[in-house]
């Protein structure tokens, strides 16, 4: 099987020539023989490094970025769908994708949620994840999300889950996560710092699975100009800060793919544009649970129990009955 990770830059601010951007990549996937195709942290709509530098009250520019960042999130799931060109995409090339983004919560809504899609390669929607809490000043652009979508699900490429960034460092989303025995796991990351690729590669051991490491790569012409004064100074405050935030590249990418032993098969590939490719064979993976499977022989579900509520949480909690 053959899993592809994308590692070009976002398209910021324009809602449509992302949506169309993302379903040429998913084609480019396809037709490099990838089964299964997944994307960076809110890789649709771009990473908002800025909200790092904008945490001041009433800030005149962290307002105008989020106005951007509202007009370039998509509505996801139902009648107002905007993902049509690419789960059109994904059943032309019979293409598995896992697609960070920045979802608008509703039609006219304020409110965007940092999550993660799963589209099966007929075109069908099968998982909508949204982050469970996010990072630091990130409270100040994204919802908190639910466990509703923390599952795996079956598809043309196996049993595929996915986090987002750090709750890789959340130890019960990585354990109900482990529970549905992934074979490939998506780790959709803003960058690659060193903490990054440790969780990555420790949730591949912990879990045995594969792990396909997928990384934002920008540059600052890949920036509107409004932004980037903002997005280095974000990237200077925030966790992994570089010392060259002020340079031409802001994210270096580091996506790759990761065995079941947590050491990378392909990868981490830095400062390049394009496809990270790998193929990977998971009718091996039993082998590597002979030593430990954390969701099975090597668990105790009589000594510990984990209860998750997957409920969708409504984003307003207005309630309306009509008379008669």
């Amino acid at each position: 099987m053959r899993v592809a990770a994308v590692q070009y830059p976002s398209v910021f601010g324009d809602r449509e020539a992302g949506v169309e951007r993302c379903a040429e990549l998913v084609a480019e996937a396809a037709a490099a023989g990838a089964d299964l195709v997944a994307f960076p942290e809110t890789w649709l709509g771009g990473y908002p490094a800025w909200c790092f530098g904008a945490a001041t009250w009433d800030d005149p520019l962290g307002r105008r970025l989020y106005r951007r960042l509202l007009e370039s999130s998509v509505l996801v799931g139902g009648a107002d769908d905007q993902l049509g060109p690419v789960r059109e995409a994904a059943r032309e090339g019979s293409v598995v994708v896992v697609l960070g983004l920045n979802e608008l919560a509703g039609p006219g809504s304020g409110t965007v949620y940092n999550s993660q899609v799963v589209i099966d390669s007929d075109g069908t929607m099968v998982n909508h994840h949204r982050k469970l809490v996010p990072t630091s000043t990130e409270k100040n652009v994204w919802a908190f999300g639910d466990a509703a979508g923390l599952r795996v699900v079956e598809t043309a490429a196996g049993r595929v889950g996915g986090l987002i960034c750090w709750e890789h460092w959340n130890p019960l989303a990585r354990q109900v996560l482990h529970a549905g025995h992934e074979d490939v796991h998506v780790a959709s990351w803003p960058d690659l710092a060193e903490a990054h690729e440790l969780a990555s590669r420790t949730y591949a051991i912990e879990g045995r699975c594969y792990v396909v490491v997928a990384a934002n790569i920008a540059r600052t012409e890949d920036v509107p100009e409004e932004m980037r004064a903002a997005f280095r100074q974000g990237l200077a405050l925030g966790d992994g800060a570089r010392e060259d935030a002020a340079a031409d590249v802001l994210f270096d990418g580091g996506s790759g793919v990761i065995g079941p032993d947590g050491a990378w098969l392909v990868g981490p590939v830095r400062e390049r544009a394009g496809l990270v490719i790998a193929d990977i064979d998971p009718a091996t993976l039993g082998e590597w649970r002979f030593a430990a499977d954390v969701a099975g022989h090597y668990q105790r579900p009589d000594l510990f129990h984990l209860a998750v509520d997957a409920t969708r949480r409504p984003t307003s909690a207005v309630s309306r009955s009509e008379p008669g």
